[in-house]
């Protein structure tokens, strides 16, 4: 099969042909039909984070297409159903994290696309207790990005804890923040975005935030305490120390920050500021298969869209530099389905 490959840290990834995976008892084999690229594929394709992905590498979690074959122990699933194998290849099971419906905190989790191969191949091995049934209204492509950057920013809200007709803001409207304004309007929230540019600044407003900050004209915290007298919640999907900063003085007192990018710079705490306000400061990691199952469902409903460019799987190489440089709206989804 076709696959493209990173055998080094840094290097350009090459498509190679190499043997489709055989199937356990617990697995599935998926024909990729679609697949979203994500800045995490670039982090792991570089050796970003203190911990390393495995090489060689086939990079992806966003890889959505047809069960072609089923693992002997597998029942719930069959032979040309649509599924999605997300960032979440595994757990455990037995965990306490698991127990309590916390899996994508479990110390034996894999990750697809970088602790094992993913889905930037014509097929991908998945564990068949992991992969989530797409909905018949969501075509491939549209269902790609939603198995990361939707479920991400669709958990970040549930954990902000906003609710119906309270005030979050959006920190960056890019590939994950244009889904969470999406997402933050379908569950009743009123939306502030913040971000540059005045193409970023009309989509925000034509997907329903009611204030859109340019930070290169505003400040975005003094402007939010001036409009709203600050967020019950922000959910920062930028990747700069300032851009978090902003966030955490846009909360009024009681509010909630959620961390969802993650900046090479450390941020440092306003201790007395976060203890006097009651202000809660939280990471939010992907989702649940539950959380998973509910934001496809937004989409198939229609009250959740992702603005994607469909290319080619040989065009990564290209996808990525302009990821690099922040040349990319939206999200790109490389359609293998020829």
């Amino acid at each position: 099969m076709k696959a493209a490959i990173v055998s080094q840290f840094k290097e350009q990834l090459e498509i190679k042909d190499i043997p489709v995976p055989k199937v356990g008892p617990r697995d599935v084999l998926v024909k990729i039909h679609a697949c979203g690229v994500c800045h995490t594929d670039l982090h792991a394709c570089h050796g970003d984070w203190p911990v390393k992905p495995k090489l060689p590498l086939v990079p992806g979690h966003e890889g959505v297409g047809e069960i072609v074959e089923v693992g002997s122990e597998i029942h719930h699933l069959s032979l040309g159903d649509r599924v999605g194998v997300p960032w979440l290849y595994s757990a455990c099971g037995q965990c306490d994290y698991c127990l309590e419906g916390k899996e994508t905190l479990c110390m034996s989790q894999q990750n697809a696309g970088y602790s094992v191969d993913g889905s930037y191949a014509e097929f991908c091995l998945a564990d068949g207790e992991y992969v989530v049934k797409i909905p018949d209204e969501v075509s491939y492509v549209q269902a790609a990005p939603l198995f990361c950057a939707g479920v991400t920013t669709y958990k970040a809200l549930k954990v902000a804890e906003v609710k119906p007709g309270q005030w979050v803001a959006i920190v960056g409207a890019g590939g994950l923040g244009h889904l969470a304004i999406q997402y933050a309007v379908a569950m009743g929230m009123n939306v502030i975005a913040v971000d540059t540019g005045e193409d970023k600044m009309a989509l925000a407003k034509k997907l329903g935030a009611v204030h859109c900050i340019d930070f290169k004209k505003d400040n975005p915290s003094e402007k939010i305490q001036e409009l709203v007298g600050g967020v019950h919640g922000v959910v920062c999907t930028a990747v700069s120390k300032v851009a978090f900063e902003e966030s955490y003085r846009s909360l009024r007192r009681g509010g909630t920050f959620v961390l969802v990018g993650l900046p090479p710079e450390d941020m440092p705490l306003p201790i007395f500021d976060t203890v006097l306000n009651g202000v809660k400061v939280v990471g939010s990691i992907v989702g649940t298969r539950k959380d998973l199952k509910e934001c496809l469902q937004f989409a198939a409903e229609g009250k959740v869209k992702a603005i994607i460019e469909v290319k080619p799987l040989e065009q990564i190489n290209e996808i990525f530099a302009d990821m690099m440089e922040g040349e990319i709206t939206g999200r790109i989804v490389m359609d293998m389905s020829s």
